[in-house]
């Protein structure tokens, strides 16, 4: 695989539990239940993206089995094309495009096999196609192959009639 540009928005992924630090910028939850054992006057947070959390069942059938994290995240992106979700993604978005960091938080001991890992390359590739003016601001299906759900720009799955397509 090529070497990626580096984005120039920081869209970075962290345990609810770490202590926040000056470096994290906006900071996000975004898992749809509160975390275990956290109190909401005890952390700081900027919002709370619920909506670009995993549905129930989603996070039930996955149960955070990493060999099922493949899966997952394209289920996952799927579920991410739906109105109040993309809406969800249209404000992290923005926030990602303000020019500060942007701190996902998650209460998932496995960061790299969690939401927050399918949604910051995904927020930082959304920002840096962002036009300054036209279209809708929320809309993040043409980065997703319809065929496999997986981030086009990332590879398609193994399989996917797609695979040779040009990208947009």
């Amino acid at each position: 695989m090529g070497v990626r540009p580096v984005s120039p928005f920081d869209v970075r992924v962290r345990r609810v539990y770490d202590e926040p630090s000056a470096a994290d910028g906006a900071r996000v939850l975004v898992d749809r239940i509160w975390p275990r054992g956290v109190r909401k006057d005890s952390i700081r947070l900027d919002d709370w993206a619920k909506d670009a959390a995993p549905s129930a069942e989603l996070r039930t059938w996955y149960g955070h089995d990493p060999a099922k994290f493949s899966e997952f995240r394209q289920r996952y992106l799927r579920e991410l094309t739906g109105s109040t979700q993309r809406a969800a993604l249209g404000r992290l978005r923005a926030l990602a495009a303000a020019g500060r960091p942007v701190t996902l938080l998650t209460a998932t001991r496995d960061l790299d096999h969690s939401q927050a890992a399918v949604l910051a390359p995904l927020l930082r590739q959304s920002a840096e196609r962002a036009e300054p003016e036209g279209g809708e601001a929320a809309c993040f299906a043409h980065l997703v192959c319809p065929e496999c759900g997986a981030v086009v720009s990332e590879g398609h799955a193994e399989g996917c009639g797609l695979a040779g397509a040009a990208t947009p």
